[in-house]
């Protein structure tokens, strides 16, 4: 499962990532060279940046390599690290269940709205944050399981 949805969401982030550069990269060669700007293209690409950002968050927060503070981590003895583990990746759970939540009441408020680029209503931009929120907690949920079934890999 773990193996699973760490490619899944280094797809993902890739995916996005390439989204950036293959509108960016359209958009620039439609304005400078045949002289025709793409209205579409900046809100396209600044959305799927944010996409991006949300899957590369919950990949780095999955594979230990996101920025964080270990100093609780070095001044505790080894036998404790599970359980600074395990509380990191509680507030993990519940950061990404708030920004799931938090994400979906301002969908509901706000998704209506028509983006002035695309023509599109802003929820299915919006909705990055309940997806980001919903990746998170779920990495959250396979980290804490993987505490339990294998102890020995530690975080």
């Amino acid at each position: 499962m773990f193996s699973i949805y760490t490619r899944l969401l280094s797809f993902m982030t890739g995916l996005s990532l390439f989204a950036v550069f293959a509108v960016v990269l359209v958009a620039s060669l439609s304005r400078y060279l045949f002289n025709m700007p793409i209205q579409w293209s900046e809100e396209v690409a600044k959305y799927a940046m944010i996409y991006g950002a949300m899957f590369g968050m919950t990949l780095c927060y999955l594979n230990n390599s996101h920025i964080r503070f270990t100093l609780l981590e070095s001044l505790t003895p080894k036998v404790h690290h599970r359980w600074i583990y395990l509380t990191h990746d509680g507030i993990a759970l519940v950061s990404g269940a708030i920004l799931s939540w938090s994400g979906y009441l301002f969908m509901m408020k706000r998704g209506a709205l028509i983006a002035t680029g695309t023509g599109l209503p802003m929820y299915y931009f919006q909705s990055a944050m309940v997806v980001g929120g919903a990746t998170l907690t779920l990495a959250a949920l396979i980290k804490i399981v993987r505490h339990f079934t294998h102890p020995e890999q530690g975080e």
